[in-house]
C-alpha cells in the first residue's frame, strides 16, 4: 500500500484516500442539512485542503469569520467573496453531492 503526499501536507495511505473522499461527502451533506456539528467533526478527522475548505465554510456560516478565514488559508485558497450558499454549492459540485 503507498502513500501520497496530500494538499495540506497530511499523508495518507493509497487506500486511505476513498475513506477521506466519503468523510468529504458525509461532511458537505450534513451541513446541507443543517447539521454543524456533525459536519464540523467530520471536517475535523483530516487535515487535507478539501477538509480545511469545509472547516472554513462552517466557520463562516456560524459567522466566526477570522477563524474561516484562517482554514480557507490552510485549504490554500481565499475565502470566496459571494455568500455561503454559492460556496455550499461549489463544495457539493466538488465532493459529487450536488
Amino acid at each position: 500500500m503507498g502513500n501520497t503526499k496530500g494538499d495540506a501536507g497530511s499523508t495518507t495511505t493509497t487506500k486511505g484516500a476513498a475513506g477521506v473522499a466519503e468523510h468529504h461527502t458525509e461532511a458537505v451533506a450534513a451541513a446541507r442539512d443543517g447539521r454543524w456539528d456533525d459536519a464540523h467533526r467530520i471536517a475535523q478527522e483530516h487535515d487535507d485542503a478539501l477538509s480545511s475548505r469545509i472547516h472554513g465554510y462552517l466557520h463562516w456560516v456560524e459567522g466566526d469569520l477570522s477563524n474561516a478565514r484562517y482554514w480557507y488559508g490552510r485549504a490554500g485558497v481565499e475565502m470566496p467573496e459571494d455568500g455561503v450558499e454559492d460556496e455550499l454549492l461549489r463544495l457539493e459540485g466538488i465532493v459529487g453531492a450536488g
